[in-house]
């Protein structure tokens, strides 16, 4: 079995120090968004605010390819759905170490339940 490409730790680095990342999501052309991006095993997780019809997260599951920026760099992406508890337990704990000011915690929590929490998707590097 092949296994998944993983994103260079140079890049996991600079995702976790982000306070923002940028996305576009799906292969049609399509402006650049702002969102939150969190580090877990490795990997590099994100959730959706909104699930209105236009979301990121609703493109993505139509098309699951897209685009990362990082500081400067743009990569290509295939966003996954998550599914596994334990995953969703470890990026909650990481939405919260990573977004605790006063501004930013009360959204960190509500990243953590509910309908936002069935959002969690993992970026992987094309």
């Amino acid at each position: 079995m092949k296994s998944k490409r993983r994103f260079s730790d140079r890049i996991l680095a600079e995702v976790h120090k982000s306070m923002v990342v940028g996305i576009r999501a799906g292969m049609k052309p399509h402006r650049i968004i702002g969102i939150w991006a969190v580090v877990v095993e490795k990997r590099v997780f994100t959730r959706s605010w909104s699930m209105k019809e236009r979301s990121w997260f609703r493109t993505f599951q139509e098309d699951p390819r897209g685009i990362l920026t990082v500081g400067i760099r743009k990569l290509k992406i295939r966003a996954v759905h998550t599914r596994s508890e334990r995953l969703k337990k470890a990026v909650d704990r990481a939405y919260i170490e990573k977004y605790h000011t006063p501004g930013s915690i009360k959204f960190a929590r509500g990243l953590a339940r509910g309908k936002r929490r069935d959002t969690t998707t993992e970026l992987i590097p094309l």
